[in-house]
Protein backbone atom coordinates (compact mmCIF):
# COMPACT_ATOMS: atom_id res chain seq x y z
CA UNK A 1 0.00 0.00 0.00
CA UNK A 2 1.33 3.39 -0.82
CA UNK A 3 0.27 7.00 0.36
CA UNK A 4 1.92 10.26 -0.05
CA UNK A 5 2.42 11.62 3.06
CA UNK A 6 3.77 14.79 2.18
CA UNK A 7 4.55 16.35 -1.06
CA UNK A 8 7.60 13.63 -2.51
CA UNK A 9 7.68 11.15 0.80
CA UNK A 10 6.09 7.97 0.28
CA UNK A 11 4.73 5.88 2.96
CA UNK A 12 5.17 1.97 1.38
CA UNK A 13 3.69 -0.12 3.58
CA UNK A 14 5.69 -3.68 2.97
CA UNK A 15 3.16 -5.72 5.33
CA UNK A 16 0.85 -6.40 8.06
CA UNK A 17 1.11 -7.85 11.16
CA UNK A 18 -0.65 -8.73 14.37
CA UNK A 19 -2.61 -5.19 13.48
CA UNK A 20 0.73 -3.46 12.86
CA UNK A 21 2.00 -2.05 9.77
CA UNK A 22 5.80 -2.05 8.56
CA UNK A 23 6.92 0.07 6.39
CA UNK A 24 9.44 1.42 4.26
CA UNK A 25 9.91 5.24 3.22
CA UNK A 26 10.69 6.61 -0.11
CA UNK A 27 11.94 10.11 -0.41
CA UNK A 28 11.79 10.86 -3.89
CA UNK A 29 14.17 13.94 -5.75
CA UNK A 30 17.29 14.20 -7.07
CA UNK A 31 18.53 11.29 -5.21
CA UNK A 32 16.02 8.46 -4.51
CA UNK A 33 16.31 7.81 -1.09
CA UNK A 34 14.63 4.32 0.77
CA UNK A 35 14.81 5.10 4.44
CA UNK A 36 14.98 1.24 6.08
CA UNK A 37 14.12 -1.58 4.48
CA UNK A 38 10.91 -3.41 6.30
CA UNK A 39 11.95 -7.59 6.16
CA UNK A 40 13.45 -9.93 4.11
CA UNK A 41 10.42 -11.57 2.15
CA UNK A 42 8.65 -7.82 1.85
CA UNK A 43 11.07 -7.31 -0.85
CA UNK A 44 8.97 -7.85 -3.77
CA UNK A 45 5.91 -5.76 -2.14
CA UNK A 46 8.26 -2.49 -1.73
CA UNK A 47 10.05 -3.30 -5.17
CA UNK A 48 6.13 -3.51 -6.68
CA UNK A 49 5.04 -0.22 -5.03
CA UNK A 50 8.59 1.93 -6.45
CA UNK A 51 7.24 0.08 -9.91
CA UNK A 52 3.74 1.88 -9.24
CA UNK A 53 5.20 5.62 -8.57
CA UNK A 54 8.03 5.02 -11.22
CA UNK A 55 10.86 5.61 -9.29
CA UNK A 56 14.57 3.88 -9.45
CA UNK A 57 15.97 4.32 -6.22
CA UNK A 58 19.30 4.95 -5.73
CA UNK A 59 20.03 5.12 -1.91
CA UNK A 60 19.05 3.18 0.96
CA UNK A 61 19.33 4.63 4.51
CA UNK A 62 19.17 2.32 7.58
CA UNK A 63 18.11 4.24 11.17
CA UNK A 64 19.02 1.22 13.23
CA UNK A 65 19.19 -2.54 13.49
CA UNK A 66 16.09 -4.13 13.85
CA UNK A 67 14.67 -7.45 11.75
CA UNK A 68 12.21 -5.20 10.72
CA UNK A 69 14.14 -1.80 9.81
CA UNK A 70 17.15 -3.79 8.11
CA UNK A 71 15.65 -7.79 6.97
CA UNK A 72 15.54 -6.29 3.33
CA UNK A 73 18.70 -4.62 3.40
CA UNK A 74 20.49 -6.89 1.49
CA UNK A 75 18.31 -8.10 -1.10
CA UNK A 76 16.80 -4.52 -1.71
CA UNK A 77 20.54 -3.26 -2.18
CA UNK A 78 21.15 -5.73 -4.83
CA UNK A 79 18.20 -5.48 -6.98
CA UNK A 80 18.61 -1.79 -7.64
CA UNK A 81 22.57 -1.35 -6.98
CA UNK A 82 21.90 1.22 -4.20
CA UNK A 83 24.15 2.98 -2.33
CA UNK A 84 23.73 1.95 1.69
CA UNK A 85 24.20 3.89 5.03
CA UNK A 86 24.22 2.24 8.18
CA UNK A 87 25.13 3.91 11.67
CA UNK A 88 28.60 3.11 12.94
CA UNK A 89 27.68 -0.12 15.29
CA UNK A 90 24.58 -1.43 14.03
CA UNK A 91 24.20 -5.04 12.88
CA UNK A 92 23.35 -5.24 9.30
CA UNK A 93 24.58 -9.10 9.37
CA UNK A 94 26.67 -10.33 6.48
CA UNK A 95 25.81 -7.53 4.47
CA UNK A 96 28.58 -4.70 4.07
CA UNK A 97 26.99 -1.39 3.44
CA UNK A 98 28.54 1.17 1.70
CA UNK A 99 29.21 3.82 4.06
CA UNK A 100 28.44 3.52 7.44
CA UNK A 101 27.41 7.37 9.30
CA UNK A 102 27.25 8.74 12.73
CA UNK A 103 25.98 11.75 14.49
CA UNK A 104 25.96 14.89 12.31
CA UNK A 105 26.61 13.23 9.36
CA UNK A 106 25.29 14.70 6.48
CA UNK A 107 23.84 11.92 4.06
CA UNK A 108 22.26 13.44 0.74
CA UNK A 109 19.21 15.96 2.12
CA UNK A 110 19.12 14.53 6.25
CA UNK A 111 21.66 15.22 9.04
CA UNK A 112 22.04 12.12 10.88
CA UNK A 113 21.13 12.83 14.78
CA UNK A 114 22.21 10.12 17.47
CA UNK A 115 18.87 9.04 19.33
CA UNK A 116 20.10 6.14 21.64
CA UNK A 117 17.62 4.17 24.19
CA UNK A 118 15.83 1.95 21.74
CA UNK A 119 18.89 0.89 20.53
CA UNK A 120 22.18 2.07 21.43
CA UNK A 121 23.13 2.75 17.62
CA UNK A 122 19.94 4.35 16.85
CA UNK A 123 19.60 7.71 14.60
CA UNK A 124 17.23 10.06 13.49
CA UNK A 125 17.03 11.56 9.73
CA UNK A 126 16.47 15.44 9.21
CA UNK A 127 15.53 17.21 6.72
CA UNK A 128 15.12 20.72 7.84
CA UNK A 129 14.64 22.48 4.16
CA UNK A 130 12.04 19.94 3.76
CA UNK A 131 10.58 20.34 7.11
CA UNK A 132 10.66 16.23 7.42
CA UNK A 133 12.38 14.27 10.41
CA UNK A 134 12.52 10.29 10.40
CA UNK A 135 11.90 9.54 14.06
CA UNK A 136 13.11 5.85 13.54
CA UNK A 137 11.70 4.21 16.52
CA UNK A 138 12.85 7.04 18.60
CA UNK A 139 9.28 7.32 19.21
CA UNK A 140 6.23 5.80 17.81
CA UNK A 141 2.76 7.42 16.62
CA UNK A 142 0.12 7.56 19.63
CA UNK A 143 -2.28 5.35 17.74
CA UNK A 144 0.16 2.56 18.66
CA UNK A 145 -0.72 2.77 22.56
CA UNK A 146 -4.48 3.10 21.72
CA UNK A 147 -4.57 7.31 21.81
CA UNK A 148 -5.44 9.59 19.23
CA UNK A 149 -2.99 9.71 16.27
CA UNK A 150 -1.19 13.25 15.37
CA UNK A 151 0.88 12.88 18.30
CA UNK A 152 4.35 10.55 19.48
CA UNK A 153 4.69 8.49 22.28
CA UNK A 154 7.84 6.49 23.54
CA UNK A 155 8.09 2.66 22.44
CA UNK A 156 7.25 0.82 25.61
CA UNK A 157 10.29 -0.43 27.71
CA UNK A 158 9.62 -4.01 26.21
CA UNK A 159 10.99 -2.60 23.10
CA UNK A 160 13.43 -0.44 24.40
CA UNK A 161 17.26 -1.30 25.60
CA UNK A 162 17.25 1.69 27.52
CA UNK A 163 13.91 3.52 28.16
CA UNK A 164 15.75 6.60 30.05
CA UNK A 165 17.96 7.00 27.36
CA UNK A 166 15.59 6.80 24.79
CA UNK A 167 13.59 9.31 26.74
CA UNK A 168 16.54 11.90 27.20
CA UNK A 169 17.74 11.29 23.67
CA UNK A 170 14.58 12.95 21.97
CA UNK A 171 15.72 16.29 23.36
CA UNK A 172 18.57 16.46 20.71
CA UNK A 173 16.00 16.42 18.15
CA UNK A 174 14.23 19.68 19.37
CA UNK A 175 17.46 21.38 17.61
CA UNK A 176 15.79 21.19 14.64
CA UNK A 177 12.59 22.32 13.01
CA UNK A 178 10.34 20.06 11.28
CA UNK A 179 6.51 19.95 10.38
CA UNK A 180 6.08 16.42 9.42
CA UNK A 181 7.72 13.08 11.78
CA UNK A 182 8.11 10.29 10.56
CA UNK A 183 7.31 6.72 12.35
CA UNK A 184 7.65 3.31 12.04
CA UNK A 185 4.99 2.02 13.96
CA UNK A 186 1.23 4.00 14.73
CA UNK A 187 0.92 7.27 12.31
CA UNK A 188 3.14 9.80 11.30
CA UNK A 189 2.55 13.13 12.63
CA UNK A 190 2.14 15.26 9.67
CA UNK A 191 1.59 18.75 11.22
CA UNK A 192 3.48 20.80 13.93
CA UNK A 193 5.88 17.81 14.65
CA UNK A 194 8.21 19.53 16.45
CA UNK A 195 6.38 21.61 18.48
CA UNK A 196 4.41 18.72 19.33
CA UNK A 197 7.52 16.48 20.31
CA UNK A 198 8.87 19.45 22.28
CA UNK A 199 5.34 19.35 24.36
CA UNK A 200 5.94 15.77 24.71
CA UNK A 201 9.66 15.87 25.68
CA UNK A 202 9.41 19.34 28.09
CA UNK A 203 5.62 18.46 29.45
CA UNK A 204 4.17 20.48 32.38
CA UNK A 205 5.56 20.36 35.37
CA UNK A 206 8.83 18.65 34.51
CA UNK A 207 11.20 18.68 37.19
CA UNK A 208 14.32 21.11 36.20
Amino acid sequence: MISEVTDGVYDLTATELNGGRYRVFLFDGETPTLVDAAFEDTVDVVADDLAELGVDPERLVVTHGDGDHVGGLAALADRFDLETWAPEGTDVGDFEPTHRYGDGDEIGRFTAVHTPGHTESHHSLVDEDAGVAVLGDAVFGADARGLPEGYFVLPTAFYSADLDRADESLGRLLEYDFDVGLVYHGSSVTSNASEKLDRFVNFVGKPE
